[in-house]
């Protein structure tokens, strides 16, 4: 069965009143309050995107998290009580796409959620072409990344921030653009971007530390820096 939402979260009535009022707005939403449950959905059923709280009964979020990104490449959002900016990193770094913290608004949620299932049914390509630039080779439409001979494997999120970035190479772009044109989402956090550019420098680039592509453009943004080969 086709679900919208799925929300992994031993907090049953919370998961529940956030389910309810999301199927009020039509999208289909299954519940999952332990770390079993949630596996044992994806044997039947798929889902576009994942609400996964980290502390689970039986588990850890972040631990679900891993074993899920090994077969599922939906968008996966942290919901969690802990605030510290040490577990938005580890979100990101085992896969996550963004980080979000309770007590939650309803209405804000609901609204992050539809911003992020409208950006990932969104097509990332204007065409079949496949740009190469030095070492590196994406193809927009397939959605694939390769390197030095090798194919990289990069998360959607990460996908798309370097389409944004290629798209619009050797301009600047401010992060706040990439927050509005890349997660569609004013409040996502510099923490989260700069997670997310440390990922696609040390997947593509020879020294992530003095990286020949993707360069920050102190107090301005990203940029970007190639031309097609």
């Amino acid at each position: 069965m086709d679900y919208s939402v799925l929300i992994i979260d031993d907090e049953k009535e919370l998961a529940d009143s956030t389910a309810e009022y999301f199927d009020m707005f039509d999208l289909k939403t299954c519940c999952a309050y332990t770390a079993q449950e949630a596996l044992d959905f994806f044997k039947e059923n798929v889902a576009k995107i994942i609400l996964l709280d980290i502390n689970l009964g039986d588990s850890s979020g972040f631990s679900l998290c891993k074993t899920l990104r090994e077969t599922i490449d939906v968008p996966i959002l942290f919901i969690s009580a802990r605030s510290s900016d040490d577990d938005m990193v580890v979100a990101l770094n085992i896969g996550g796409d963004d980080y979000i913290t309770k007590p939650y608004s309803l209405n804000v949620l609901f609204a992050k959620v539809k911003a992020v299932l409208k950006r990932y049914e969104k097509s990332v390509s204007s065409g079949s072409e496949l740009l190469t630039f030095g070492d590196i080779g994406i193809d927009l439409d397939a959605g694939t990344v390769s390197c030095r001979g090798e194919e990289v494997e990069l998360t959607a999120m990460e996908f798309r921030l370097l389409s944004y970035l290629v798209e619009n190479r050797n301009k600047v772009v401010s992060k706040q653009d990439i927050f509005d044109k890349v997660w569609d989402d004013s409040f996502v956090s510099d923490g989260t971007l700069n997670v997310h550019i440390r990922h696609l420098r040390e997947k593509l680039e020879e020294d992530p530390n003095d990286p020949e592509y993707i360069k920050t453009a102190r107090g301005r943004g990203y940029i970007f820096k190639a031309d097609i080969s």
